[in-house]
């Protein structure tokens, strides 16, 4: 499938927009797009061929009349993408997103190739090798990264852990201003400016990106505000509006007193400040390694880095760390008198170890003064967060909702599944929980036929799982992963909408429950959502007892609290989905339930809390109208108490297929029927259940933790015998 890559029109400033991949990369550069299989369809710009009329000091008027024109090779003021065809790559789930790929020392490696003299004046502006879109998004949004390291080198390189993975989403240009460059903040917002109206005219219905990393930041607040009317999202990281309070003001001065010979040590220490070198080293361990052979990467690592950052002295000479300290003061003025200005949609990644900046209080002031801003905070990382491990730009984006392709954000329309890498971290996130749950899986085949493992669900869509709500959603993680690990398929939970509103989002932590749960491709409660779901041959999540389940009563573990609308039923025909009815238990031998809702309700303070924040999420009462225990969707934590752990069992029933039963899209009595079965269904399931684990040998913890200790780590821990 193909796809065009627009034609941009920009004229040539000191900086320019692009980054060559390559691992050799010059200060003359091709323009070309990787995506397409058929040569001929490259567009280059060979290093014979690209000449800049002007010296690099040269003034804006100079630079404007440079000329690109096949026969004299000169760059004009105009630098096209060209119109290619791309083969679209469909992203399905745990794709690569290459992150760790590419690490600190691949920056040092070409910024020292960037800043290379080739006995001619830097090049002006070049594109990124354009990663093909893939099906669903054929047409990627325009991502603009402004800034670099700290904001001092400018070299576009600030994104150099995240290019890949975002290059499958987003068409990504990064910002280079040459070491010698000395153009007026003011001139250079003109210059990002001019961009972005220009591309804003040719795709007015998606949105622009503009990552602004430390003094990018400045920049893209201050295009921001005097663009209004343009639909852009800014990402800013630790931005440097703060510049004024930094932690380092007292000891600027006396870098211009400082004697030429010292200055080599200089970038040296400031990379020491801005970042964290142990957690540079660490981007691409695998987490997963033992103990001896991480640490022997870590220190190789370690070793490779630290006499690289002897070259940030000729990235950031004297005098080019002089001018951007002027033009960081000025840039930050700028950009904070024009706060009032900015409608754009804004996230501010902060640091709480940032050496350089006062990040966490610059966020807070920001989340303040502009209209639309939210917050993530990383306790632990440093100025140059973007170059540092654990922090994956791209998901961030996801799990903040920042990802659209149109106006407004549709949840599933603009959903990007699970890579390699995010699904790596939740493992080991969450392996302390499989451990402690261990988790056994049954279904059931077609012939009625139960097997242990999921062989009996189909792995072709749509496919409807609707079954019992455990305490606090016990089984949804291990559930989730497992279809991912054995079937490579994404499971797409249907979620109250509270859990993904602004009233249970923590801006004080990197990663909230809602956060979670978009990046994991849950979708908040309504028709409209199932049916784009079920529409798109997805496998949906449905529990039809909702909160009423999930946050049950003392006694009541096991029983379903469902409505008598068969609604679900009548959509899945529809579409003919096939719906797998299940069971699960085991929360009873996880936890104790020792405060429920009647419990905190008698506690005065606490039961008027309740009160009030439910009165907050009635917006969101998805059971609105309804009579019974059903319409009790009271939301509230129960108070738990851990057991030594038994086990989590899980049995999916027999498929039941609705293709051909479009009947029940106007016959409510065979709709309810097949309602019926399905609950009966998941009733029977969590019978067998509680039965049959009665014999398996390893529902302990202790009996798990024994089989482990005498075998390989992938050895599935035995269970009953279906």
């Amino acid at each position: 499938m193909a796809s065009a890559v627009k034609t941009l029109g920009l004229s040539p400033p000191p900086s320019y927009f692009g980054l060559s991949l390559e691992k050799r990369v010059h200060s003359r550069y091709q323009i070309r797009c990787s995506g397409s299989r058929d040569s001929s369809s490259t567009a280059a710009l060979s290093s014979d061929s690209v000449t800049v009329n002007g010296a690099v000091n040269g003034v804006k008027e100079e630079r404007k009349r440079a000329v690109l024109d096949s026969g004299n090779g000169h760059l004009s003021s105009g630098v096209e993408r060209q119109e290619v065809d791309f083969e679209q790559e469909k992203l399905g789930p745990l794709w690569d997103d290459g992150y760790g790929s590419e690490t600190v020392k691949d920056y040092l490696d070409y910024a020292k190739d960037i800043i290379k003299p080739d006995g001619g004046p830097p090049p002006v502006v070049h594109p990124n090798l354009m990663w093909p879109s893939f099906e669903g998004f054929t047409c990627s949004s325009f991502l603009a990264c402004l800034g670099g390291h700290a904001g001092m080198d400018g070299l576009g390189l600030g994104l150099i852990l995240h290019h890949k993975s975002l290059g499958k989403v987003f068409d990504v240009w990064c910002m280079h201003i040459p070491v010698q460059d000395r153009m007026p903040f003011e001139e250079l917002v003109e210059w990002v400016e001019e961009t972005v109206r220009a591309e804003h005219s040719s795709s007015r219905n998606k949105p622009i990106y503009l990552v602004g990393d430390s003094f990018g930041g400045c920049l893209a607040l201050a295009v921001a505000a005097r663009n209004p009317k343009i639909d852009l999202v800014v990402i800013l990281a630790n931005p440097a509006t703060s510049f004024g309070r930094s932690q380092l003001q007292p000891f600027f001065p006396l870098l211009e007193a400082m004697p030429d010979e010292l200055h080599t040590t200089v970038p040296y220490l400031l990379s020491f400040v801005m970042g964290d070198p142990m957690k540079m080293a660490t981007v691409d361990i695998n987490r997963m390694l033992p103990p001896s052979r991480y640490f022997e990467q870590l220190a190789a690592n370690l070793t490779s880095l630290l006499p690289r950052l002897s070259g940030l002295s000729d990235i950031i000479p004297k005098e080019t760390l002089l001018w951007k300290l002027k033009l960081l003061k000025t840039a930050a003025a700028y950009a904070k008198s024009r706060l009032h200005a900015v409608k754009a949609e804004v996230l501010v990644l902060a640091s709480g170890k940032d050496n350089m900046l006062p990040s966490r209080d610059e966020a807070r002031m920001l989340r303040r003064r502009l209209q639309n801003c939210k917050v993530r905070y990383f306790k632990d990382n440093g100025h140059t967060i973007l170059l540092e491990d654990s922090v994956n730009l791209l998901t961030i984006i996801k799990g903040t909702n920042t990802y659209r392709r149109t106006r407004n954000h549709d949840y599933v329309m603009d959903f990007v599944p699970l890579s390699m890498s995010e699904f790596e971290q939740a493992v080991e996130r969450n392996g302390w929980f499989r451990n402690y749950a261990g988790p056994a899986m049954f279904s059931t085949t077609e012939d009625g036929k139960i097997v242990r493992g999921l062989s009996g669900v189909p792995d072709e869509g749509p496919v409807l799982l609707v079954g019992y709500h455990m305490l606090m959603g016990l089984e949804l993680s291990p559930l989730v992963e497992e279809f991912l690990r054995v079937k490579n398929v994404m499971v797409r939970g249907i979620a109250h909408p509270t859990l993904f509103s602004h009233l249970v989002e923590r801006e004080n932590e990197e990663f909230s429950l809602p956060d979670y749960l978009r990046v994991y491709g849950a979708v908040p409660v309504s028709a409209s959502n199932l049916f784009k779901l079920l529409k798109t041959k997805s496998h949906v999540l449905l529990y039809p007892g909702g909160a009423r389940e999930a946050l049950h009563r003392k006694g009541e573990e096991y029983k379903l609290f469902w409505p008598d609308q068969p609604e679900f039923v009548r959509m899945a025909a529809r579409f003919g989905a096939t719906i797998v009815p299940f069971g699960v238990i085991g929360e009873d031998d996880l936890v104790e339930l020792i405060l429920d809702y009647d419990d905190l309700m008698k506690i005065p303070v606490w039961g008027d809390r309740i009160r009030s924040d439910n009165k907050k999420y009635e917006a969101f009462n998805v059971r609105a109208g309804m009579s019974g225990e059903v319409a009790n969707q009271a939301l509230y934590l129960p108070g738990l108490l851990p057991k030594i752990p038994g086990r989590l069992y899980y049995l999916f029933g027999k498929p039941i297929q609705t293709k051909g039963l479009e009947e029940m899209l106007k016959d409510r009595e065979a709709a309810r029927k097949v309602y019926l079965q399905i609950k009966s269904g998941v009733e029977t399931s969590m019978s067998y259940l509680l039965q049959k684990r009665k014999e398996d040998p390893y529902r302990g913890v202790l009996d798990r933790t024994v089989f482990r200790a005498f075998h390989a780590p992938m050895d599935q821990v035995p269970t009953f015998e279906p």
